[in-house]
């Protein structure tokens, strides 16, 4: 028997489909020679601080630094009670421990996610458990049948991912001591109340001082006015055209006066075509999805996404078996990966429209193994979807397109460039014009993208024009834009350098690998918990820094945390370290020492308070009766429920409802108390899921097969 470990009990389903094992068990699958069985991410977590030593329970300024001789784990809390272990975690590594021991068992074969966090997840319980028996790695990058069947044919020894995990837990000790020992100190030094820590991160802290950036460059920024003269010229066939006045490459001028006595020469003045250009230039598609490009596209997309949820929903369809591994830094696909390309692109093309335009080519762009990193770019597996929810249809399509587009025709378009001088005027400039029109629309018919034709009359070098009209127009400089996610993510992954926006897929496949801000797996994860502890706010699709946020980074002394280059050289660390050119210790030793400093730097800071918690005391004022058993509803810290609950009632509105948080809604005092009293509440401001607000009247009902509520929502004219 060969037994498999999977990260979750979907992919230990997936695998077992592969190998036609129907028999499942408790806790695991079993057949054909084969046992599977699952761990649920982490089934094993760092200690605690006070799981050391006693004296951490209470956090006091002399306990820092805390840096353990040697990091130790247990089984994973329970995310409702930090101080015992998860129940179910708990039952499964019994199960595993007992698979492992098993007699006729006689090889353990991870296959956790092929990255540094799968590596760790599957390696803390195999070493933990002691199996004293071979170990392999599955390392594949879908989970299709034909993959799982290759990768167990092609497996290799679990010591050869020795530098993986180095980096796996070295990212993982880094943070533990940074966060536990900077998050501490900082709290007591610069927090007055209880209720929750200022959160200070090795990643948090870096993301925050971008945003804060952008915010003190839009709050700094000084409009400049400036003006454009644009002439209207017309043909001898009475076409028109217009101009725009040119000195040297400027077109914008600061003076108006010098562009108004141009603009009074030009009336009924007779102009010729001193030049004209005529180029043919291709349009390339966009390079493949990587995960920070993929998130950015959805989320400046469609209004209500997240990078956490493009992330979210990419991981549920690669669990699906519809698309390859999404947390990936590549734009290309391994040359390996030609052929199984090609019959993907077979699969996906039968039934659309322009499936004659589809041609399949190994071209550079798309297959290049110098720019792969780990894991290619993300791309459908040949398993077409039949039911899908609206986001997966979403996520998916994208992918699907991006893929397809790279196997279609070039796009073409003409360009042409006109040199217009007017005869006797007094000036230097000459008016320049631009054409464009689309010759090939080829990939751009994937996602029916309008190209923006600009139709230029029909005339040739050395034509004579007149000119019919003029306008000094006026405008002003513009500040810069908020960072939305999609950006904030570009300059996470490219680490702040100055790239264009043009070129930042493609270099992003090669150059500046590893040499970021957290890795693709851990962008989305940073940009929420920002959120969350209140550290950045969301308005629309622009981030901007809160109060709590601009004075952290203002007062926080610690400077190298908030620098990019600090972090990006860690990251970078991290990457050598995957690739075994650099030491776990090495790293870590200059972290500990970096940890050790950072906590004296704040213990002897002049600083004061910069947060001031103040205590919210729930009310519990009557809301109303309960429909249930007659008792009191009041409002509670978590939700509004029941008086009678320690009796056995179960009415309960959380104040976290999954239901209205769909709709970017939370349940208020006046939306409980309609309830009970009407039976319905009218609520405005419901959110869609593409982000358009809507009103509706909302029902608190009881299910008629069991003791809970359910909502439904009604619209009336």
């Amino acid at each position: 028997m060969r037994l498999i470990l999977a990260e979750k009990p979907s992919v230990a389903k997936n695998i077992a489909d592969a190998l036609k094992i129907k028999d499942k068990k408790d806790g695991y699958f079993e057949g054909n020679g084969f046992i599977i069985t699952w761990a649920f991410g982490h089934l094993l977590q760092l200690f605690d601080a006070k799981d050391y030593e006693s004296k951490m329970a209470r956090w006091k300024m002399d306990n820092f630094p805390f840096i353990p001789e040697e990091f130790k784990y247990k089984v994973k809390s329970n995310p409702r009670n930090r101080d015992v272990a998860d129940s179910g975690a708990r039952k499964q590594l019994k199960i595993i421990q007992y698979l492992m021991r098993r007699n006729d068992v006689e090889l353990v074969i991870s296959a956790c996610d092929y990255d540094r966090e799968g590596q760790v997840i599957g390696d803390s319980i195999i070493n933990n458990l002691k199996p004293n028996k071979p170990v392999y790695r599955l390392l594949i990058n879908e989970w299709t049948p034909d993959e799982v069947r290759r990768g167990i044919d092609q497996m290799k020894p679990n010591e050869l991912m020795q530098p993986l995990q180095d980096a796996g837990i070295s990212r993982q000790w880094a943070d533990w001591v940074i966060g536990i020992n900077l998050t501490s100190v900082a709290t007591l030094k610069y927090q007055k109340g209880s209720g929750k820590a200022l959160n200070i991160g090795r990643v948090l802290l870096p993301t925050l001082k971008i945003i804060y950036d952008r915010d003190k460059e839009i709050e700094n920024f000084v409009p400049e006015n400036y003006y454009k003269l644009t002439a209207t010229f017309q043909t001898v066939d009475n076409n028109a055209f217009q101009g725009t006045y040119t000195e040297g490459k400027t077109e914008k001028f600061k003076e108006k006066q010098l562009l108004e006595s141009i603009q009074n020469q030009l009336s009924d003045k007779q102009a010729i075509i001193i030049d004209k250009q005529v180029e043919k230039k291709k349009e390339f598609p966009p390079f493949l999805f990587n995960l920070s490009n993929l998130q950015g596209y959805i989320t400046n997309k469609y209004n209500g996404w997240t990078s956490d949820k493009v992330l979210k929903v990419a991981q549920s369809l690669y669990e699906k078996k519809f698309i390859t591994y999404p947390r990936t830094s590549s734009t290309a696909l391994d040359d390996s990966l030609v052929g199984k390309a090609a019959n993907v692109l077979k699969t996906l093309s039968e039934s659309l429209p322009y499936k004659d335009e589809i041609k399949f080519m190994k071209s550079k762009r798309v297959f290049n193994s110098a720019k792969v990193e780990s894991h290619s770019a993300i791309i459908p597996t040949y398993m077409k979807p039949s039911r899908l929810s609206g986001d997966q249809q979403l996520v998916y399509t994208a992918i699907k397109n991006r893929f397809i587009m790279q196997f279609m025709p070039i796009a073409l378009y003409e360009e042409t460039k006109l040199i217009t001088k007017v005869s006797d005027i007094e000036a230097k400039g000459l008016f320049h014009s631009k054409g464009k029109v689309q010759l090939v629309e080829g990939w751009k018919k994937v996602e029916k993208i309008q190209s923006k034709d600009i139709l230029l009359p029909l005339v040739q070098k050395s034509d004579q024009v007149n000119v019919v009209d003029s306008e000094v127009s006026s405008h002003v400089t513009k500040p810069p834009k908020s960072h939305t996610e999609k950006t904030l993510l570009r300059v996470m992954e490219t680490c702040g350098k100055g790239i264009k926006e043009d070129d930042v897929e493609e270099i992003m496949g090669g150059v500046l690998t590893g040499f970021s801000i957290g890795t693709p797996a851990t962008r989305a994860e940073t940009i929420k918990k920002l959120k969350d502890v209140g550290y950045i706010t969301a308005q629309n699709k622009n981030l901007a820094s809160t109060e709590l946020g601009t004075k952290l980074v203002e007062t926080f002394p610690v400077h190298e945390i908030f620098d990019l280059e600090f972090t990006g050289r860690l990251e970078k660390t991290l990457a050598d370290i995957e690739k075994g050119s650099v030491m776990k210790d090495e790293f870590l030793r200059v972290v500990f020492d970096f940890t050790r400093k950072s906590v004296e730097t704040i213990r002897v800071d002049q600083a004061g308070i910069i947060n001031q918690l103040t205590s919210t005391t729930i009310s519990r004022e009557p809301l109303g009766k309960c429909p249930q058993c007659d008792g009191t509803i009041i409002e509670g810290k978590k939700g509004f429920g029941c008086s009678n609950w320690k009796s056995g009632c179960k009415f309960v509105i959380w104040k976290n409802d999954k239901y209205l948080a769909t709709m970017k809604k939370k349940p208020t005092k006046t939306m409980v108390k309609s309830l009970l009293t009407n039976g319905t509440a009218y609520v405005k401001g419901l959110a869609s899921k593409k982000g358009n607000k809507f009103n509706a009247y909302l029902h608190y009902e009881k299910n008629p097969s069991n003791d809970y509520f359910s909502w439904r929502m009604e619209f009336k004219k």
